[in-house]
């Protein structure tokens, strides 16, 4: 043991020699000595004079040789000594607050304890940074040389997780706002470039871009710091191709602007043979991260081609992945860049960097990419960057992965109400096909439909995306998939959409072109080259497809140059021309292929389609006509045979047909076309007929009279046939009309008076009838002979017990005459109506009979149009003098129209001509009663009013004129309606009837009316009261109050006619008490109705008001009950009689006089001598005198 010390002793001695391998061989022995002997007792000691050397050491050997000691005690004692004998933290307050030699000397200390600890001194490092990090700042040059040494060391020695734990504690003091902490940190990140390979791959992804953000510092020092730190790192590059151009990578750092282009430009321009290590990876991604982001779109197309490309060169993809979250954004930005190239570029290297790296390393950039797509704030430009980066990213990852996103996440998307989705998915076909090649292939049933139905979008983007993803399609996968993208473009040609069919044949024409080697060109396409072309093109297709095939596409092209749409014509012209050199010869190819779907799309029922078959049709005929025609027109007439949508389509055909033959064609094949055009005239169905007729007027136009020539006649004897065949002359009857429909001047010269010879048939009726529905603007000429033969033939089966063979004649008449009456037009309205009411006053009694039912059936006929109202006076004319007729059936008939009349005219109409009523029955019954003799005073009742309901007509029209007319007109109607009532006998007046007379005239009575008014309708009352008897005794009350009322009217007219009413009604009233009572009070001037008369006013009312109640007395007194009654009359006539107006006094007397009249003899004579005759007249005034 006291060898052990004494060669411990020694050793240590020898520490202090100034040779770094002598104190380093010492070290190594003393380390081993101190698990020998005694030596871990003298640790503690050892190690206070190892550290006094150490710190407080005069030279440079001591200090050294002191630290070395240090380490080897240390390593030979344990780790534990450390914090056993406070190593770390006397080395820790040397470092921070010693001086100079002390700073140096604990700086030599850590590292040689580092060194010969290495992983175990890991910990204390930690605790250490701080003062480490302090010395790289110190004054004293030898204290940086001693803190850049062991900084060094430290670093080459620390693990992966150590570097983890020392970054942040580093990374921190560039926060700083001292500059020299700024430098010590950026000389920190220098010396790492010492750290092991795998360390250093770990920690330089965070060291170079820190260090690159040093470069825009301001202060000179930090910028330099990080310059020679680069440096350091540079110098450590295995590679040697990047090594070659490191300077031009740290310019590009140092001077990014500048020196960015040209990194690029070498690192593009260099051939690489050897992998690129992580040392070189650190300089090249800044440099790329720098380049993604420039303004300049070479700049970028380099850097993301360098990105995507550098995974292939690295022994260890997973190296790059520290810094995907520096270049992935950028990445991104540069795949929605306005520029293609740079978003195609950044779309592949993002697929080159997930088949490098896997998908799993990228778990948020497919779904970014598809929200990207489905982005309604987003503009097609980044759609489509979208759209291509998804498409390099899914074909990375595999089939099985396209499959899955393209029908579980992307195609479901193309039915989206959103616009920005469907137009993300079409942007995805875009570039699927091309990306996929030949893998497309499965893919392309289920995505073709989805493409078709984005060309007919409303949104005009997706619609062009949807053609370009069509022609991508087309061009990678046209050729060798032709069958499967065929079918969809051949229902795209017949879409209702235009935007499809027009999209579909230019699509089409892209695949014919692929297959056939040509282009479509938008020339005329006449030139020799173009003929050429096409017929390689021709045979090139026929080869391709199949005769079968080719024909029935090329026949639904050349269906499209017939469409509706313009803009698909065009496209199917150029289309046609650039795949077909002689378009005859090719039509007589496939002429029964497309006679076949032309006579399909005429059966559709679709208008437009049928439409579009019949052009094709004509444009048929006028390119191959004789050749064509033969065959045509028998498929035609056979169609005629099918259900109404093939009937339809085949008159449009041959519509086509007639317009595009010329005049020696239709000649030629006259008679073939006459008997198809026959057969659809004579259809059961309207719409057939109708477009029937429009052949017919083509052939006529073409043909002239021929037309008719070769129709009519067959059907005229059809018509006429007298054989039991209804159904033949039914179709007959069509043929014509529908001829008439188009043609009537020329032809209703000629069938009229066929249809008009006596006797006239059911079926002459009928024909007529059916005439008459289609040709209302010409029939009107031949009503002279119409209007007498139809009245004629009814008139005719009048009177007589009709067989059913002649009801059914009857009826098929009146039948006839309601088409006609319906049917004519507004111009032959006048000539028809004064045909009718000519013959009203026929001295035939059927004759006026079935013309009063003409007027009722053309009312009834033509309610809803109302063009007749100006020629109403016409008809009231004729058919209120027919009120005067013998004839109770002619009344009957007269009575039925004047209720259609008043039924059909609306009210407000009838009341304009209440006065021309009025004259014209005024004037009718002076005439009757001047060609009857004169009647004297006796009682002239109207035939035409004395049956059932015959004033029921009239009455709407007087009641309307009453409650709602001006001044004159409720006038008017008043007063002619008690002129009605004078002219019919109270039996037809009696019970509801006269109820529904006396309701608006007591509810008009009281309002407003002017004086004439007022005496017509009270007059009116009068003669209803005469009429109506017993029946109104129920509208007593309303009639004393109106009549009451109307004693104290301004108007003395009127207060006569309400005397007389009031005479009236007493046979009627059982209670003329309390009309007794109020007259008795208005005659002293008490009434509520006289309390606010002037005197003169009063006067006139007691007047009135006296004469009334003498009246009232006269005819009802004796129907008074209470005492007090006659009395108070007689008392009123007293008081009154002396007054100073005479006619006050005259009513008086007569108020007097009837009161008298209801007593006994003895009590009236006892009044008249009592009161009058006692009085001394020779000394009365002249009043007294005269009462």
């Amino acid at each position: 043991a006291d060898k052990i010390d004494d060669t411990c002793d020694m050793l240590i001695s020898a520490l202090s020699t100034p040779s770094e391998s002598v104190q380093s061989s010492v070290a190594l022995c003393v380390s081993k000595l101190m698990k020998k002997g005694r030596m871990q007792s003298r640790t503690e000691s050892l190690l206070t004079k190892l550290m006094n050397e150490c710190l407080r050491g005069k030279t440079l050997a001591i200090r050294r040789g002191g630290a070395y000691g240090i380490s080897a005690v240390v390593k030979g004692s344990g780790i534990a000594s450390l914090k056993k004998f406070d190593v770390v933290t006397q080395l820790e307050e040397a470092c921070s607050n010693g001086s100079s030699l002390e700073k140096e000397g604990a700086l030599f200390a850590i590292e040689l304890l580092s060194g010969r600890l290495g992983l175990l001194f890991e910990p204390y490092v930690i605790v250490l940074l701080p003062s480490l990090l302090q010395s790289f700042g110190d004054t004293s040059i030898h204290v940086r040389s001693a803190a850049n040494s062991s900084v060094g060391l430290v670093m080459s020695k620390l693990s992966g997780h150590g570097v983890k734990l020392l970054m942040p504690s580093v990374l921190s003091g560039l926060g700083n706002d001292d500059w020299r902490t700024k430098q010590a940190s950026i000389q920190m990140l220098g010396t790492m470039s010492h750290c092991a390979p795998k360390q250093l791959a770990s920690c330089l992804p965070k060291v170079v871009p820190k260090l690159t953000e040093a470069f825009s510092d301001t202060h000179p020092k930090v910028k330099a710091s990080a310059k020679d730190s680069l440096d350091e790192i540079s110098k450590v590059i295995r590679n040697p191709e990047i090594s070659e151009i490191s300077s031009i990578l740290l310019q590009a750092l140092t001077d990014p602007s500048n020196g960015t282009p040209i990194a690029l430009e070498s690192l593009i321009e260099t051939e690489f043979i050897h992998a690129i290590d992580a040392a070189s990876l650190s300089l090249i991604v800044p440099v790329l991260h720098r380049g993604l982001r420039d303004r300049a779109a070479t700049t970028k197309r380099y850097a993301a081609l360098i990105a995507g490309n550098i995974c292939t060169m690295i022994n260890d993809p997973k190296d790059f992945i520290p810094y995907l979250p520096m270049l992935l954004p950028d990445l991104k930005g540069v795949l929605l860049d306005p520029i293609p190239d740079c978003r195609s570029i950044s779309a592949k290297a993002l697929g080159s960097l997930t088949r490098s790296l896997g998908e799993a390393t990228f778990p948020e950039l497919r779904p970014w990419l598809i929200n990207t797509l489905k982005s309604d704030k987003g503009t097609s430009v980044e759609k489509s960057g979208a759209a291509q980066g998804l498409t390099e990213v899914i074909c990375a990852s595999g089939a099985n992965l396209v499959d899955t996103v393209m029908k579980e996440d992307i195609l479901p998307l193309i039915n989206h109400p959103c616009a920005s989705y469907r137009e993300g998915v079409l942007w995805v076909l875009t570039f699927l096909p091309s990306s996929l090649g030949q893998a497309f292939a499965p893919l392309i049933d289920s995505s073709f439909p989805a493409l078709i139905s984005g060309l007919s979008d409303e949104n005009e983007s997706v619609r062009d995306v949807a053609m370009r993803a069509g022609r991508v399609t087309i061009r990678s996968h046209g050729k060798a998939h032709v069958n499967k993208i065929l079918p969809s473009l051949e229902d795209g040609l017949n879409n209702e959409d235009y935007r499809i069919r027009a999209a579909s044949l230019n699509l089409l024409g892209d695949l014919l072109s692929c297959i056939g080697g040509s282009k479509i060109s938008n020339s005329e396409g006449d030139t020799q080259d173009d003929i050429r072309q096409a017929e390689r093109a021709q045979a090139q297709i026929a080869l391709v497809l199949g005769p079968k095939i080719r024909k029935r596409v090329l026949s639904s092209l050349y269906l499209r140059r017939s469409d509706t749409a313009s803009v698909v014509r065009h496209s199917a012209v150029m289309v046609w021309k650039s795949v077909v050199s002689v378009t005859p010869r090719t039509l007589k190819e496939i002429i029964d292929e497309l006679v076949g779907q032309i006579v399909n799309a005429l059966a559709s029922g679709h208008p437009d389609h049928t439409q579009v078959a019949g052009r094709c049709l004509g444009d048929i005929v006028s390119k191959l006509g004789d050749t064509v025609l033969p065959e045509i027109i028998p498929v035609l007439r056979e169609a005629l045979c099918g259900d109404i949508h093939t009937r339809l389509g085949a008159c449009v055909g041959l519509n086509e047909v007639i317009a595009s033959s010329t005049k020696e064609q239709l000649s030629k094949y006259l008679a073939i076309i006459v008997k198809a055009v026959q057969d659809a005239l004579c259809d059961d169905v309207e719409e057939v007929r109708l477009m029937a007729a429009s052949c017919f007027q083509s052939l006529y136009s073409v043909v002239g009279n021929k037309a008719l020539d070769e129709v009519v006649p067959a059907l005229l004897i059809g018509m006429e046939s007298s054989g039991g065949d209804d159904r033949s002359r039914e179709r007959s009857i069509n043929g014509l009309t529908s001829i008439l429909s188009i043609r009537s001047r020329e032809l209703l010269p000629y069938l009229v008076p066929r249809l008009l010879r006596k006797p006239m048939t059911a079926n002459q009726a009928n024909a007529l009838g059916s005439v008459c529905t289609v040709t209302g603007d010409t029939i009107y000429v031949f009503l002279s002979s119409i209007i007498p033969t139809l009245l004629t033939s009814l008139v005719d089966l009048y009177g007589i017990e009709l067989e059913s063979k002649e009801k059914v004649r009857e009826e098929a008449l009146r039948e006839c005459v309601r088409s006609l009456c319906g049917s004519v037009s507004e111009r032959g309205l006048n000539p028809l109506i004064s045909e009718i009411v000519s013959k009203c006053s026929s001295d035939k009694e059927g004759m006026r009979k079935e013309s009063c039912w003409m007027i009722q059936v053309l009312i009834e006929e033509r309610k809803e149009k109302q063009d007749f109202y100006e020629l109403v006076p016409i008809m009231l004319r004729e058919l209120l003098y027919r009120l005067n007729d013998d004839s109770k059936a002619v009344l009957v008939a007269t009575n039925s129209s004047l209720t259609s009349l008043s039924k059909n005219v609306t009210p407000e109409e009838l009341v304009n001509h209440i006065e021309f009523i009025r004259n014209l029955l005024a004037s009718m019954v002076s005439d009757s009663r001047r060609r009857k003799g004169g009647v004297g005073d006796g009682e002239f009742l109207l035939p035409g009013f004395n049956m059932p309901k015959g004033l029921e007509p009239l009455l709407p029209i007087y009641q309307r004129g009453i409650l709602y007319g001006t001044s004159t007109i409720r006038e008017v109607s008043a007063a002619g309606l008690g002129e009605l009532i004078s002219i019919t006998a109270s039996k037809y007046l009696a019970g509801p009837f006269i109820i529904k007379l006396t309701g608006p005239l007591l509810r008009i009575v009281g309002d407003r009316n002017p004086s004439s008014v007022k005496t017509a309708i009270i007059q009116t009352l009068g003669l209803i009261l005469t009429k109506g008897g017993p029946a109104l005794r129920a509208f007593v009350p309303q009639f004393q109050t109106t009549f009451s009322k109307a004693l104290t009217d301004p108007s003395r007219q009127v207060r006569l006619e309400a005397i007389k009413a009031l005479g009236l009604l007493m046979p009627l009233s059982m209670r003329v008490d309390p009309l007794i009572k109020e007259l008795v009070a208005t005659s002293l001037g008490n009434g509520g109705a006289v309390s606010n008369l002037e005197s003169a006013g009063m006067v006139v009312v007691q007047t009135a008001t006296l004469e009334a109640l003498a009246i009232v007395l006269k005819y009802g007194g004796k129907k008074a009950k209470l005492p007090d009654s006659i009395p108070s009359a007689l008392s009123a006539g007293k008081e009154v009689l002396f007054h100073e107006d005479e006619s006050v006094r005259s009513g008086a007397a007569k108020v007097i006089a009837a009161a008298c009249d209801l007593m006994d003899i003895d009590s009236a004579a006892n009044v008249v001598a009592s009161e009058y005759i006692d009085i001394d007249v020779m000394d009365s005034s002249i009043e007294v005198k005269h009462g």
